[in-house]
């Protein structure tokens, strides 16, 4: 019904955000990663844009807004899951951007999807099976640093022996998530590199 609304802001809060358009004030649901994207804006009621989406249930309708419009999507593919109501959706992304959250499932990493709030590990493992096929046709994931990720290098590093590998799984054992692993991986040219060499540059990006 509503693609987006653009207004002025006049009211914020944690999961919260009204914006006034049209002489009408519009309560919208928001994740933590849009509320702080508007928090520059809280102040003067500048004019912001969010894009929306209309949950209708029986006995209620709720305004969810999203930044931009590839939180929107990941909230659509979200609600799409067996099992998985707005309410769940926004606390996934209110703990992932949409490049995180997609290299998550990519890679299988359970345990961080796990990590949000409502969402236990048999929701996290049907999430990734029936999202995991449809992120990895596509032709590239979102850009992680300066360099872009695509699904089949994400395949490769996943799969990969040899340094990267070893790398991949000390890192694990220092207590970083697959997901962070492989975003900072992915930004270095490990190719001349022996393992040693691959966490000291890696620990150097994850520990900024």
């Amino acid at each position: 019904m509503f693609y987006f609304i653009s207004g002025s802001l006049s009211l914020l809060r944690p999961s919260l955000a009204v914006i006034e358009a049209g002489g009408i004030g519009f309560k919208l649901t928001v994740s933590d990663r849009t509320y702080d994207a508007l928090s520059p804006a809280a102040a003067g009621n500048k004019e912001v844009k969010l894009f929306t989406h209309l949950a209708v249930r029986e006995d209620d309708m709720e305004l969810f807004g999203f930044w931009d419009e590839q939180e929107l999507e990941t909230f659509k593919l979200l609600t799409g899951v067996s099992g998985v109501g707005p309410k769940a959706a926004m606390a996934i992304l209110s703990c992932f951007t949409p490049e995180k959250f997609a290299l998550a499932v990519c890679t299988e990493d359970k345990k961080s999807i796990a990590k949000a709030n409502g969402i236990g590990p048999k929701t996290a493992a049907r999430i990734i099976l029936e999202l995991k096929d449809k992120m990895m046709a596509q032709d590239s994931l979102p850009t992680f640093g300066d360099a872009p990720v695509s699904a089949s290098s994400v395949s490769s590093a996943v799969l990969s022996g040899g340094n990267m590998s070893e790398a991949q799984e000390a890192l694990l054992v220092l207590g970083y998530n697959r997901t962070e692993i492989l975003s900072v991986l992915h930004t270095i040219d490990t190719s001349t590199m022996g393992t040693e060499d691959i966490i000291r540059a890696a620990l150097k990006k994850l520990m900024r």
